[in-house]
């Protein structure tokens, strides 16, 4: 199965959702992460963070959607509706949620508290995604319309 985390800059939140989910994902799923308006470069503090979290960030880099490797089954958009950010729509046969975050890259202040701001993002994509790992992910991939309802959950419990 092919998740794809999606946001607009695919610079921060969809690099580090792909990566903790490579990261911590069962045989057989994968990640990916994508932007509609790709900046074209990885934010320096998500590859950063990761690399502390001993999270691999070979392969990391910013993209459009138009260029994947392979249609995904799963499309998580991680844009923050609270910031007023309108996320893609990615258009296609495929089971989509959304887990909002609000987008580190925006941060402003000391050092401290801008790294501060991208350790809360990761924190939050960490927790949703070892949820979502933590599904019996072999029962769902039968049962769409129960993955959705799980993942639609987890989005909006899970912090």
């Amino acid at each position: 199965m092919n998740v794809l985390f999606l946001c607009t800059g695919n610079s921060c939140r969809s690099i580090l959702g792909e990566a903790t989910f490579n990261h911590l994902a069962p045989k057989g799923w994968q990640a990916m992460s994508a932007g509609s308006k790709p900046t074209g470069k990885v934010h320096p503090r998500s590859l950063a963070l990761l690399e502390r979290e001993g999270i691999a960030i070979d392969g990391c880099h910013s993209k459009s959607w138009d260029a994947l490797p392979v249609t995904p089954d799963i499309v998580i958009t991680v844009c923050s509706n609270a910031a007023g950010e309108t996320c893609p729509a990615y258009l296609g046969p495929v089971l989509r949620t959304h887990w909002g975050v609000d987008d580190p890259a925006h941060a402003t202040g000391t050092d401290v508290q801008i790294d501060a701001a991208f350790m809360a993002a990761y924190r939050t994509l960490r927790r949703r995604v070892e949820a979502f790992v933590a599904l019996p992910l072999h029962d769902l991939q039968q049962d769409r319309a129960r993955l959705k309802l799980e993942l639609d959950r987890i989005g909006e419990q899970v912090r």
